[in-house]
């Protein structure tokens, strides 16, 4: 799915996407399978839906699915509700989250203080800690940036090329470590750090899909980065958070600006990530920045002095530095404690930050608080660094049961938990490993034809940061392939051209789609009650010449039926107009090409 973020810009800044433009990338879908399916398997669910994987988002096990122009959303819907896919989604656009005030009165370095930055840099650095900056690029050549960028890559033509293509990108490297003591330009939070410039886009208005920002963040992961910034609405992808949970278990951690619409966009908690919304100088959140769940913490985003990619300075506004200046602070706790874990570095990240509201402990608005550097260096370098983690994980598997009848694919579910937290969760039946999957809840999917009928032993396996595993109970089912299992869930249909309710006229195309969860045997057309086609697939399309028609309503059914009888229909009415009779014919107007953005 893609998906498109509105960038609230006046001047200088990134520019936004034509309103022509879908906010998904049209033709494809992200789509994971549950941890054992087979390739053909997977294949076979695709065919159903009218889809086929074209490519992969390394590493993380997600697929490239090509479906139908326009059918984006009820192919992921479809996708999402089978058993055996763990999430289908759109393959979104994203903008930037900079906000350009219209006051050119904007305030110097006040950040820094607020910060209380002087105070950790009396105890700590970040040198030796690497920030991957996922953006537009950065300006390697900057003066308050030469010496600190090291090398990276352009995610989206899979090469070195990592300059800057609109400028945004080298202001949020600027903010995050921007060289400081050096006499010239400005200072930042991230004292010392390394930049990794990861280019996620081509496009010069700054937008990226949650394709390209996955691929560039396990890119980084691989590579090594410390801690990685995203300034892009990215906490609602399922594809951008598998990245952040990879790169999790590579001992690194995620930031992302929260967005700036100034409102809740209504997201859970995402713990893979460490989403930041923007604070003023006076410690109040700025008026356009999101809030809501999802916030983990709150760092200054209002008037930041940094880098921009003319090799100049700048003073910029927008959750998509507040999120810079916190991977700084996350890189300044790692330089003084290199032996803690991600899920120790965020705890101490969200303890040591300053209540803005007292007396509570999390709030909307801010978070866990406003980050601190000094007290959360302070309290890095308190934490005994031999410590070490002998705790292992506890893991169950609680479907199936010891002693029930499975046949035909089932599903694996398996409980795991750990005392600081689970890395990853491996599936073995008889010995044999069927898969792993790092990502809550855990499922597995398995063939139970390509097993002997009789006993078969299931076994979990957990795993924690620290490498402790902890191994589950057997569990014993009977595999009887020869049981007659009824499917008695009807598929789905839908008619995604004409609109219900339209104005039709000369040759309409009319298109239908069918999904099940098993397959769809035939697809049917109805117009006024007469059957117009069928197909023995999941898609028909077919060409209503409407002239011949009578002016009025008309009725259209469209009915998918599964190769186990079961069926359902779809009915829409449209009206045929008088007087509409001449002229060429229209093709699919279905009204889906929309100019929707998500604001962030």
């Amino acid at each position: 799915m893609l998906v498109a973020l509105g960038l609230a810009i006046a001047s200088g800044g990134l520019q936004a996407a034509p309103d022509s433009d879908n906010p998904w990338r049209e033709g494809r879908i992200l789509v994971k399978p549950k941890a054992g399916l087979s390739d053909a398997e997977f294949d076979r669910i695709l065919k159903r839906q009218g889809g086929r994987a074209i490519g992969r988002l390394r590493k993380l096990g997600i697929k490239v699915v090509k479906v139908p122009p326009q059918a984006e959303d009820a192919v992921a819907k479809a996708l999402a509700r089978n058993r055996h896919i763990k999430f289908a989604e759109k393959d979104m656009l994203v903008e930037a989250s900079e906000f350009i005030p219209n006051d050119p009165k904007y305030a110097e370095a006040w950040h820094l203080p607020t910060l209380k930055a002087p105070l950790a840099w009396e105890m700590t650095t970040a040198h030796g800690i690497t920030i991957a900056i996922l953006d537009t690029g950065v300006n390697s050549a900057h003066p308050d940036l030469v010496g600190q960028v090291v090398a990276g890559w352009n995610s989206v033509s899979r090469n070195a090329d990592t300059e800057d293509v609109n400028g945004h990108g080298t202001k949020v490297a600027g903010t995050a470590a921007a060289t400081t003591d050096n006499g010239i330009g400005v200072a930042a939070i991230g004292l010392g750090a390394n930049i990794m410039p990861i280019r996620i886009t081509n496009r010069s208005d700054g937008y990226a899909y949650w394709s390209d920002i996955a691929n560039g963040l396990t890119w980084a992961a691989d590579k090594g980065a410390d801690v990685a910034n995203i300034s892009y609405s990215v906490t609602d992808s399922s594809s951008v958070t598998s990245a952040a949970q990879y790169m999790r278990k590579k001992m690194g951690l995620v930031v992302a600006a929260a967005g700036n619409d100034g409102s809740d966009p209504g997201w859970g908690d995402n713990p893979a990530i460490i989403s930041v919304s923007a604070t003023t100088s006076g410690d109040a959140k700025a008026s356009w920045s999101n809030y809501g769940s999802y916030i983990d913490v709150a760092a200054p985003g209002v008037g930041i002095r940094t880098t921009t990619s003319s090799g100049s300075y700048g003073s910029v506004s927008g959750t998509s530095f507040a999120s810079p200046a916190t991977a700084g602070v996350i890189a300044l706790i790692m330089g003084a404690n290199p032996g803690l874990s991600p899920d120790e570095i965020e705890s101490i990240l969200e303890a040591s930050a300053d209540d803005l509201v007292d007396g509570s402990d999390w709030h909307a608005y801010y978070g866990h608080g406003r980050v601190n550097a000094a007290a959360a260096v302070e309290m890095a370098l308190g934490t005994d660094q031999t410590s070490m983690d002998y705790e292992a994980p506890q893991v169950t598997i609680f479907s199936p049961s010891t002693g029930s009848t499975v046949n035909g694919m089932i599903t694996v579910d398996v409980n795991a938990v750990d005392n600081v937290g689970v890395t990853e969760v491996a599936l073995y039946v008889a010995g044999e490993l069927v898969g792993t999957d790092s990502t809550a809840p855990y499922q597995f999917s398995w063939d139970s034809t390509q097993s002997w009928d009789g006993e078969v032993a299931f076994s979990a396996v957990a795993y924690d940061a620290a490498g402790n595993e902890g191994v589950s109970a057997n569990v014993v089912v009977e595999v009887d392939n020869v049981a007659d299992v009824t499917d008695t869930t009807p598929p789905a249909v839908d008619i995604s051209n004409p609109a219900d309710g339209s104005t039709v006229s000369r040759t309409v195309a009319i298109r239908v789609q069918g999904w099940d969860d098993v397959n769809v045997a035939t697809v049917r057309l109805y117009i006024n009650g007469q059957l117009k086609s069928s197909a023995s697939s999941a898609t028909l399309d077919y060409s209503w010449n409407t002239r011949k028609e009578a002016d009025g309503a008309h009725t259209i059914v469209a009915e998918a039926t599964d190769t186990s009888g079961n069926a359902a229909t779809r009915s829409i009415q449209v009206n045929k107009g008088s007087g509409n009779d001449t002229g060429s014919d229209t093709g699919n107007d279905s009204g889906n090409k929309g100019n929707g953005k998500k604001k962030k």
